[in-house]
């Protein structure tokens, strides 16, 4: 509700004002006078963001309705990491896409929250604590808050590339430290405990994997709406502004520095909550959670889905868990895959997938989009051929050099392949290099079709801001 002045209502010949509340609506009862209102004064009361609570209410309803969907115990464990790593993710854009903060330490804070999670848990399984399961997390969270004050303060004080190489050098500290202090990291076998301890709540044990997934369900929307909102307070404003022009945000009278102290504390916290919910879901944590190889996944993922747009990293989110589940278990070479799927969106879509989701759907809002599908489903058929080309390749390498005792013949996509023949290695390039022209052709023509569209956007925009 906000409130506006306008001239006074001339005064009656008897001298007095009309009664304010009896002032009639105007436009059809578009805006109405406040009882209570000062003589000339009008209130007007915005309406709901009717978009905004649809994009929510579906965002609640997908986190419900998914195990219902999928319901082996695969697919629950994948979606219940992916909650996990939504929270994650989403913590580490706060510092990387809205504070403009390149950390490469981001696992000291999501694993020694679940360290201190899984030490509660075990606290509590031995009657020493009475603390319900369902609120082990936020322990996590308080832990990632403490140390991300410690650890915080003295690595906010700088920015760019200096902050980078303290981040980056506090979790080489933490993760040579597990090893050294076994009695807290439980050495290379981790610490192991069982979330099933305490009192049943409403049959409520967490034993099965379905009760899991819904208690970090409700954790990953409770922490995406808390972080959404504070992307909206004038915390979350001054920090996109220390992001974008450090040097005027210094001139007008704000302190850098503290700005970047007080992100860094609540990125900590939700960091530390998806640890916790980590060690519930695992009932183990070792070594790993705070190594570097964790941190580079939370900067890859979350670049990867759009660091730019608040949505980007719940798509990294899911494409991390899928990468790390389903993709592993398919090829040995995931992580070559991975590297330049990675440098293909740097060269060609630095924003991230989200940004390619935005950009596509202004130019459905100008009804543009319809020109462009066979320009899409040419470029996508062109990549499918690369990849076909590429991967063959790749994979009679890896059998060569990792299943070279299972001699050289293979399967690839149902084809038999020789490893060792000059045939497959020369059909594998074929497919590659014809993949790589009609790519390119398909993207030169896609480029003429893409400026044609924008040019016509941008007349239109003009048009309509000259009625």
């Amino acid at each position: 509700m906000s409130s506006s002045s306008t001239p006074a209502a001339s005064a009656s010949s008897a001298g007095s004002a009309p009664d304010p509340s009896s002032a009639a609506p105007a436009n059809g009862g578009t805006r109405r006078v406040h009882p209570r209102a000062r003589r000339g004064e009008t209130y007007h009361f915005k309406p709901h963001n009717v978009g905004r609570w649809l994009i929510w209410g579906l965002y609640a309803l997908a986190l419900f309705v998914a195990p219902l969907m999928w319901t082996s115990s695969l697919a629950q464990t994948m979606l219940s990491q992916m909650g996990i790593a939504i929270i994650a993710c989403l913590s580490y854009n706060l510092l990387l896409g809205q504070g403009g903060m390149l950390s490469f330490g981001h696992a000291v804070y999501t694993g020694l929250g679940a360290y201190l999670a899984i030490h509660t848990l075990n606290v509590v399984g031995a009657g020493q604590l009475a603390l319900p399961v369902g609120l082990v997390p936020i322990v996590g969270g308080l832990a990632g808050l403490f140390f991300a004050a410690l650890f915080g303060y003295v690595s906010t004080k700088k920015s760019g590339t200096p902050f980078a190489m303290i981040t980056l050098g506090l979790g080489e500290l933490i993760w040579s430290m597990s090893l050294m202090l076994p009695e807290f990291f439980g050495g290379e076998g981790g610490v192991s405990s069982n979330r099933v301890v305490g009192k049943a709540v409403w049959g409520i044990t967490f034993g099965p994997q379905i009760q899991v997934y819904y208690l970090i369900a409700i954790y990953a929307f409770v922490c995406t709406a808390l972080l959404f909102a504070f992307t909206r307070t004038p915390l979350g404003r001054m920090l996109n502004a220390v992001r974008d022009n450090p040097e005027r945000v210094e001139f007008i009278g704000y302190d850098t520095q503290w700005v970047r102290f007080l992100a860094f504390l609540i990125a900590g916290f939700f960091a530390g909550v998806s640890g916790g919910l980590s060690a519930l879901n695992f009932e183990i944590v070792n070594a790993e959670v705070v190594g570097a190889a964790r941190s580079g996944a939370y900067l890859l993922f979350t670049f990867l889905g759009g660091a730019t747009f608040f949505f980007g990293p719940i798509i990294g989110a899911v494409l991390m868990v899928v990468a790390t589940v389903l993709l592993s278990e398919l090829t040995k070479a995931w992580l070559l895959y991975l590297g330049l799927i990675f440098l293909f969106m740097v060269m060609y879509a630095p924003g991230g997938i989200a940004s390619l989701i935005m950009m596509n759907l202004r130019l459905a809002a100008f009804g543009k989009l319809r020109s462009l599908w066979p320009s899409y489903l040419g470029l996508a058929g062109a990549a499918l051929t690369m990849l076909v080309g590429g991967s063959a390749m790749v994979e009679m390498l890896y059998h060569l050099q990792l299943n070279e005792a299972l001699g050289p013949k293979m399967s690839y996509l149902g084809v038999a392949l020789d490893a060792k023949s000059v045939e497959s290695w020369f059909g594998a390039g074929f497919v590659l290099v014809t993949g790589l022209g009609l790519f390119e052709l398909v993207r030169r023509e896609f480029r003429a079709e893409w400026d044609r569209a924008q040019e016509e956007i941008e007349k239109e925009i003009k048009r309509r801001e000259s009625l």
